[in-house]
């Protein structure tokens, strides 16, 4: 069975979950996407790893990258290998130098740890037959695009409230957010760096 290859299209607030969210996967060379819903800690870990934040202190899936490196064990990939009542099922594919070695995972923390990594996510045509969603041309976004990415952003922040503020200002809160581990506040403060950045 052939795998399809898969990469992070953006992660938004669940319409049909409260406090979930849903991350959306789409495949690398075609219109489909498939959408996963996750909770609110693998959303916020997989956001703070697409944006290149770094955390004080390890999170969890840092912790698995970290302790693969030491006992040098390499992830291959990760499979979403199957869809059942609702539910994605995926499996971390890893290599200790001698043996292949495939661990069971929620598909949340196999594509968390996946961006950790470094590895290609992957799927089957029936699991894309079965969950994925074809998007029209006119609204969807480029695929291939891969700077653009929609993550996390924290509902009680605005970006209006940052609207005002100097750019120094915006960099201190960023550092001081980051710091304290507010990552979809520092999420919020980042885009409206990188904006004021564009527009000079």
């Amino acid at each position: 069975m052939d795998k399809i290859k898969l990469k992070i299209l953006g992660i938004s607030y669940s319409q049909s979950q409260s406090g979930a969210y849903a991350l959306i996967l789409v495949e690398n060379d075609g219109k489909r996407r498939l959408p996963i819903i996750i909770g609110s800690f693998e959303a916020q870990s997989i956001a703070i790893e697409l944006e290149n934040m770094k955390p004080t202190r390890p999170l969890t899936h840092d912790l698995f990258k970290i302790f693969a490196d030491t006992f040098n064990v390499t992830v291959k990939e990760v499979i979403i290998y199957k869809f059942t009542d609702g539910i994605f099922f995926a499996k971390i594919v890893c290599f200790d130098g001698k043996n292949t070695l495939e661990i069971d995972s929620r598909t949340s923390d196999a594509v968390a740890i996946a961006l950790r990594m470094k590895c290609t996510i992957y799927t089957y045509e029936s699991i894309l037959n079965a969950a994925g969603i074809i998007m029209d041309e006119d609204t969807s976004e480029t695929a291939s695009d891969e700077s653009k990415v929609t993550t996390v952003k924290d509902k009680t922040v605005s970006n209006t409230e940052y609207s005002n503020m100097k750019l120094p200002e915006l960099e201190e809160l960023l550092k001081t957010a980051i710091e304290e581990e507010a990552f979809e506040k520092a999420s919020v403060i980042r885009d409206e760096i990188n904006k004021r950045k564009k527009s000079k």
